[in-house]
């Protein structure tokens, strides 16, 4: 590639991608974030969440001639505190979602892994020694709405890192084997 379009690419990817800590003529490729059937799914899940207390809310203002005063706002303060802990659970479920990233750049493959608000890992790995990339789907479900799990399994230690709920096309894939293939033919010219 030419080194003025290297330079370039290296610029904007730092610019597009603050966070992360790009070697020099280094660049990103292909970024990847979970499917979009995960943000679906938490969305659906708060929107039902919302609709059941609102719906208990409505139960209770319909029901008020039964029920004291006393008893009323403590069915307000429990409500209250449902409508606030799905709100709550919602924003946590986004920021693990927007925290879970793979960058696959000219030189190394950076994951961006998070578990819980408190739970995350980087994994960096030398795009020369990942020695295989494979995509798949295993449930019905992952067929449906065209998701599944991209793997990369790397050489010597055959520690394989695994990117869940990924959309990941076909060609996608292929473009990714083949730059896995030109950094390990890179990397022996570079070794002779």
């Amino acid at each position: 590639m030419d080194g003025n379009l290297a330079k370039i690419r290296h610029e904007r990817s730092r610019k597009d991608f603050p966070d992360l800590q790009l070697d020099d003529g280094e660049y990103v490729e292909f970024y990847f974030k979970r499917a979009k059937i995960c943000l679906w799914m938490i969305m659906g899940s708060t929107f039902l969440g919302l609709v059941v207390v609102l719906f208990a809310f409505l139960i209770v203002l319909m029901n008020q001639t039964m029920i004291d005063e006393m008893g009323r706002n403590f069915l307000f303060i429990i409500l209250s505190a449902l409508l606030a802990a799905a709100l709550i659970i919602s924003w946590i479920s986004l920021r693990i979602y927007n925290g879970n990233k793979l960058f696959i750049t000219n030189k190394h493959v950076i994951q961006l892994a998070m578990t819980s608000l408190v739970a995350s890992s980087v994994n960096v790995i030398d795009l020369a020694s990942v020695e295989d990339a494979s995509f798949a789907q295993t449930s019905l479900m992952q067929k449906l709405f065209q998701y599944g799990t991209f793997r990369l399994s790397t050489v010597g230690d055959e520690t394989t890192y695994t990117f869940t709920y990924s959309d990941i096309t076909p060609s996608e894939l292929k473009a990714v084997t083949e730059l896995i293939t030109a950094a390990k033919a890179a990397s022996r010219l570079s070794q002779d």
